[in-house]
């Protein structure tokens, strides 16, 4: 949240060689899916493709397609080589923030079912539960970055 970016959920993905995922829908369509491409075999040749609806894409380093996954969609990796992406889900621009923050607390109560718990006492400590689920660690080294280079803290 602190990025500006309403993101629900971020992770990397990987698609096996000459594989495919088969036509499905989310039936969610409170969210948008995006994928940037950081290794994509054969790019820009059509082997790495997405197909939402009636509308096909292929995958491309370095580049960003937003799409919704409660319209029926599939994709396949014909190349010879792992495909690998960075997928994350925004909340659908058309929510309102009440809207965002009722979605969002089912989510959380799903993860952390403590939330429901009558006693005042439980439910604190699930609140404060989520709060450190949803902090990133400070990270501290020389260079402000990934990896400090065995600068002192």
């Amino acid at each position: 949240e602190k990025s500006g970016i309403p993101a629900t959920e971020v992770f990397f993905a990987a698609m096996k060689p000459q594989s495919d995922i088969k036509l499905h829908s989310d039936n969610t369509n409170f969210v948008l899916t995006s994928h940037l491409g950081l290794v994509i075999p054969s790019s820009g040749e059509n082997k790495c493709r997405l197909s939402i609806g009636d509308e096909t894409r292929e995958w491309i380093d370095g580049e960003v397609m937003v799409f919704d996954t409660s319209i029926m969609h599939d994709a396949c990796n014909e190349s010879e080589e792992m495909r690998y992406i960075l997928m994350f889900r925004v909340w659908h621009p058309d929510l309102a923030e009440d809207e965002r923050e009722a979605l969002q607390f089912i989510y959380d109560s799903l993860s952390v079912p403590e939330l429901l718990d009558n006693d005042p006492v439980v439910r604190q400590a699930a609140e404060e539960h989520i709060k450190v689920m949803r902090n990133f660690p400070t990270l501290k080294s020389a260079t402000g970055g990934f990896g400090g280079g065995g600068g002192k803290s």
